[in-house]
């Protein structure tokens, strides 16, 4: 893990801004409030050991390192830590192009395993929305090693746009 600090996570349903806080703003300008520390992250990026580090329009990126409560009983980082942190940088990549008073959700999303990360291995998720309609969004992301740029899964995405 980098020495950067770790952002506010919310430990208790109420710290979270709820639906309305969010509704209240775009979706770029929520995403831009919680790499500000503005918002806290939610309680699955302290578990899974992400956080948000690059916001921009139609992007975003997540630093991540897996540990010893990620593993599965091999002895391996389980395929559901890639698939959080992805489905993370998919979402939240189309939530930087949502309107003020929209908010999307995850209708499905795939993830392909290239390669094992080791646990204690920083990796970057980076999320692109491909395209962000009236009733859909669709994403792509690769999660990459910070240290040797080789990638150890892909995935994407279709989402829902929903009114307030």
């Amino acid at each position: 893990m980098t020495d950067a600090p770790w952002p506010p996570i919310a430990r208790d349903p109420a710290e979270l801004p709820g639906r309305a806080s969010a509704l209240a703003m775009s979706g770029l300008e929520f995403m831009q409030a919680m790499l500000a520390g503005a918002i806290p992250h939610p309680p699955i990026a302290g578990l899974m050991c992400y956080r948000l580090v690059r916001v921009g329009d139609g992007e975003v990126a997540f630093r991540a390192t897996p540990g010893a409560d990620h593993l599965n009983p091999m002895g391996g980082v389980h395929g559901g830590w890639y698939g959080t942190v992805l489905d993370s940088a998919l979402g939240c990549a189309v939530m930087t192009r949502m309107p003020r008073g929209h908010w999307y959700v995850t209708l499905e999303y795939k993830v392909n395993l290239t390669r094992a990360v080791p646990p204690g291995m920083e990796v970057e998720a980076v999320g692109r929305a491909v395209h962000v309609g009236r009733t859909t969004g669709v994403a792509e992301a690769v999660l990459r090693g910070v240290d040797d740029g080789r990638v150890y899964a892909a995935g994407s995405t279709t989402c829902l746009i929903q009114p307030g």
